[in-house]
């Protein structure tokens, strides 16, 4: 079998063929990686790994977005405890907080004597937070295919007002999402997790809902996959369930709109 259908198949638990490249190999590869090696990182790496970021398309040319490069292992400590204690956040020579920023575009206005009307409506927060993912997703693609490992940190915003202080944050802009950026342990495997089938998430020209046969086919691959983890023998649908069924399950994030209010975000 070609080491294109291996893959395919490792990502959607089936055959497949499609067109291949090495872009494409590096992005159905991609694994979350949570144990690192304590190494730093070659010279140069943030650099590039940013500069791959900012080759990421942003609306209308805004570019609302900004990266902290965090190193310092005390600072990354305290990032820690505000994410739940995540190990690898200190473990990794490098996390990568990806922000929203509208706050570089509220300075330029106010050199220039204006106010910027449209920057406290919900469009542009999310126009913000868009351009920061797709930043990210940038970095993270360069990073791996570099042979770094990474895993995103969305426990970031549990405590959102916390970490824009521990940041520096100024008015007007948020952590969206943390990225960790390291040399993976080789002593601890990490395997490409399925994902629900084209059938379930690929719509010919209009919305089709009848998706039921494809999550019964990606519950039980996700069962498998688990087992093969020594993870707790559930399905995909029971961990939506779990994740999205409480309030509780938000961790702190329920509030994060009052909490943008008060990051300067007005969201009309």
């Amino acid at each position: 079998m070609k080491h294109d259908q291996l893959a395919f198949r490792d990502r959607y638990a089936a055959e497949g063929g499609l067109h291949w490249n090495e872009v494409i190999a590096t992005q159905l590869r991609h694994r979350s990686v949570r144990s690192f090696l304590p190494d730093a990182l070659p010279l140069g790496t943030v650099q590039t790994l940013v500069a791959a970021a900012s080759s990421a398309p942003t609306s209308s040319n805004v570019q609302a977005w900004s990266v902290i490069a965090v190193q310092d292992p005390a600072r990354k400590s305290r990032i820690a405890q505000m994410a739940g204690g995540q190990k690898h956040i200190v473990d990794a020579p490098l996390l990568l907080v990806w922000v929203a920023d509208l706050s570089r575009h509220a300075r330029v206005a106010e050199r220039r004597g204006q106010r910027l009307e449209a920057i406290d409506f919900t469009e542009t927060l999310l126009l913000a937070s868009l351009d920061a993912a797709l930043a990210a997703q940038n970095a993270l693609v360069a990073a791996e295919s570099l042979g770094f490992g990474t895993v995103y940190i969305g426990a970031l915003r549990n405590h959102p007002e916390e970490l824009a202080a521990e940041l520096g944050l100024p008015p007007h802009a948020y952590a969206v999402v943390g990225l960790v950026v390291g040399h993976p342990d080789p002593a601890v495997a990490t395997q490409v997790k399925p994902r629900l089938p084209q059938s379930a998430v690929l719509h010919l020209e209009q919305y089709d809902t009848g998706d039921a046969e494809a999550i019964v086919a990606h519950d039980a691959a996700t069962r498998a996959f688990r087992r093969e983890q020594g993870l707790p023998d559930e399905g995909w649908s029971d961990l939506i369930l779990g994740r999205l069924g409480t309030v509780a399950a938000l961790k702190g994030r329920h509030i994060l709109r009052d909490v943008l209010q008060r990051l300067g975000f007005a969201q009309k």
